[in-house]
């Protein structure tokens, strides 16, 4: 299936009026089913279908990845069936942890059927040997919007992307819905490794939760976050940093995983 389309349009504009096309995303009807049972349907970019499909298991605390048998991808009149095959383990548990969920591409927590299940404790990262420099956040954050073709054409898709002091940018995944985004990336990289989780969004408490499940120490978004997530990912033990612009941004948690750039006497004198 297609990612984007041109659609026709009339854009209007001091003075004029103009006819044209404007290239825009697609957004279909994935259905995530296990062992043969749908477990959830999202709105979702037809790309990078079995990453999405690693990761939406891995953080929705459904299986991990050497748990999964196979998965195969069926192309409907109505949508696409991503169809994962668990082993008996994982499928056990998966019947005592219920989800039924429609999700649009702005909810996360959607179909949920306990107020439990939405604050769920997330998994604590111990690992505070990760640190950045002032200078590697901001190289973190631009290096993302290098690496982002489907927003570049349409204008309309988010982005998570993994990044590394001594690699730069290692895996960056697009989709119409954010949490897509990040179930893509997190079942494209195949393990957690030492590095920060960049968003192109704002950061809710189910991105936390995912990027908890998915072992990252640290997350850098453009948006600020909800008052929720920092809570949680200041109990995960997760480096929480917004609002990440140009060479500013603003750390809500753990910040002792980011150092101060150190500015030269001559620079200290002419910001002086």
């Amino acid at each position: 299936m297609l990612t984007h389309r041109p659609l026709a349009r009339q854009a209007f504009g001091p003075g004029r009026v103009s006819d044209g096309f404007r290239q825009l995303p697609e957004e279909v009807a994935i259905a995530l089913s296990y062992n043969g049972t749908t477990q959830a349907v999202m709105m979702a970019t037809p790309v990078d279908l079995i990453d999405f499909a690693y990761g939406f298991t891995l953080t929705e605390g459904i299986a991990a990845r050497d748990e999964i048998e196979d998965i195969q991808i069926l192309e409907t009149d109505l949508g696409i069936d991503l169809q994962i095959w668990l082993k008996n383990e994982a499928q056990d548990r998966r019947a005592a942890r219920r989800r039924t969920m429609a999700g649009p591409v702005g909810c996360g927590l959607c179909g949920i059927d306990s107020l439990e299940e939405a604050r769920r404790r997330p998994p604590v990262i111990n690992d505070q040997s990760f640190t950045l420099m002032q200078n590697q956040v901001s190289q973190a954050m631009a290096a993302l919007t290098r690496h982002q073709p489907l927003h570049d054409i349409t204008h309309a898709a988010h982005a998570a992307g993994f990044w590394a002091p001594t690699q730069g940018m290692v895996a960056v995944r697009e989709d119409v819905g954010r949490h897509n985004a990040l179930d893509k990336l997190i079942g494209a990289l195949n393990g957690a490794a030492s590095g920060a989780l960049i968003l192109t969004c704002r950061t809710s408490i189910d991105l936390v939760q995912k990027a908890a499940a998915a072992g990252f120490p640290m997350i850098i978004a453009a948006s600020a976050p909800t008052a929720t997530a920092v809570s949680v990912a200041q109990e995960a033990g997760i480096t929480l940093i917004a609002l990440a612009r140009a060479d500013q941004f603003e750390v809500f948690t753990h910040p002792g995983r980011v150092a101060p750039t150190q500015i030269t006497p001559e620079e200290s004198a002419h910001v002086a």
